[in-house]
């Protein structure tokens, strides 16, 4: 009889084991699933970023700096293969447009320019779902460490290679620019 306890505890905790370490699996999943999401997004904003680079060459042709630079971080934008080398390298693009829609303000013809504005309007478009989409991985993303993180869980992701992710945030260099108030011109 003691026989069959130990061998029923031991079922149960395999069966414990196997259904903590599927639940992370599927967790992990969620995450990437939901970073291809954003894959989706940013593929679409890397081809609208030329076209936009282009419309405003024509009027800003000598803002070829912050031209420049967007085209440099969006090219470093595609060629990232990693889940934390994309995070890193659409910050730098983020960061890039916003030089490019400061530069655009100088230029009133610009604004007014039909091709522009139906640009502008689908790159809002694109950065609202990306918003959209970074909001759902950092959900998935936080109830994945939250997961690998928690006891009793956290054994067996250790043992299993699991560890914790990062979060797709804002970057350095726009936590800053949020932090400073903005500046009114009348």
């Amino acid at each position: 009889m003691p026989v069959l306890i130990i061998i029923g505890i031991i079922v149960l905790l395999v069966i414990w084991v196997v259904g903590l370490y599927n639940g992370l699996v599927r967790l992990r999943n969620r995450r990437q699933n939901a970073f291809a999401d954003i894959d989706v997004q940013l593929r679409q904003r890397h081809d609208l970023v030329p076209q936009l680079v282009e419309t405003v060459k024509g009027y800003a042709s000598h803002e070829k700096e912050v031209l420049l630079r967007v085209t440099e971080a969006r090219a470093a934008a595609m060629a990232a293969t990693t889940i934390d080398g994309k995070i890193i390298a659409e910050q730098q693009l983020s960061s890039a447009l916003q030089g490019l829609k400061v530069q655009v303000e100088a230029y009133p013809d610009l604004k007014a320019n039909q091709n522009f504005l139906q640009l502008q309007e689908e790159l809002s478009d694109i950065e609202n779902k990306l918003a959209a989409s970074r909001r759902f991985f950092n959900g998935a993303t936080t109830e994945y460490n939250n997961a690998v993180e928690s006891f009793p869980g956290n054994m067996i992701a250790r043992n299993f290679g699991f560890k914790r992710e990062v979060l797709f945030d804002l970057g350095d260099d726009n936590r800053k620019q949020m932090d400073e108030p903005p500046e009114i011109k009348f």
